[in-house]
């Protein structure tokens, strides 16, 4: 049996609602059935129905199923930023700096998330951007080596990690989620600020096609806003 990603499955399923399979406020089949469908786990299915309610396609709840919405909903879109462009967006002088660049086996978690075969490495890295020589955001990012093997070879210490893959690897689609949490030691100590202070965070995957790219956290210094447009 091919293993079939969440990302598969999430098409599959927009498909059948786009082409009126699942008609506007149908209650659709539950995880069980579906999984017994695709072939594949429920926590497959359970994450392609959460990035369609995400947005806006499907409403969920809990012992109620989830149905088809039975409004459109009118979706904001998200551009991959470029930290340093933020930066720059500030009047300030932006640099970076790689502090681990290593291949490693990632935890399960994030092996699952980029697809990777149980022992696979990927490429883990560590960057700080700066804003006029103060930290701005510390990433943590997972490269898949399938689908970018040049990021190996990639001047990263020329250009950051953030920059280089936005233009330069080509991407189909992505899940994005942002959240604000209490920096742990470590963070707040790459970010120059006090351990528990409240920072914003951009956790995000991106893909081409079936292929995962990459897996990045952003973590901000306090008081960072986030634009987009509707």
């Amino acid at each position: 049996m091919i293993k079939k990603s969440h990302h598969t499955v999430r098409q599959s399923m927009q498909q059948r609602i786009q082409t009126g399979e699942w008609p506007l406020g149908a209650l659709i089949p539950g995880e069980t059935a579906l999984a017994a469908e695709y072939g594949c786990a429920r926590t497959t299915i359970n994450r392609a129905l959460q990035t369609l309610a995400d947005a806006g396609m499907l409403v969920r709840k809990r012992k109620g199923g989830t149905r088809v919405c039975s409004m459109p909903v009118r979706l904001a879109k998200f551009a991959i930023p470029i930290v340093r462009e933020q930066v720059e967006a500030t009047g300030c002088q932006y640099k970076h700096q790689v502090v681990v660049n290593i291949l490693k086996v990632p935890l399960k978690d994030i092996a699952t998330c980029l697809n990777l075969a149980s022992g696979e490495k990927a490429n883990y890295l560590e960057t700080l951007h700066f804003a006029d020589d103060k930290p701005f955001a510390f990433e943590q990012r997972w490269v898949n080596l399938k689908a970018v093997p040049n990021i190996l070879t990639a001047p990263l210490h020329q250009i950051s990690a953030n920059e280089w893959l936005v233009k330069t690897v080509p991407f189909s689609s992505g899940d994005v989620v942002f959240y604000a949490t209490n920096a742990e030691q470590k963070i707040a100590d790459a970010i120059d600020t006090t351990l528990g202070t409240a920072i914003f965070v951009s956790d995000r995957t991106t893909w081409f096609n079936e292929e995962f790219i990459t897996k990045v956290k952003l973590y901000y210094q306090a008081g960072f806003q986030l634009y987009t447009q509707l």
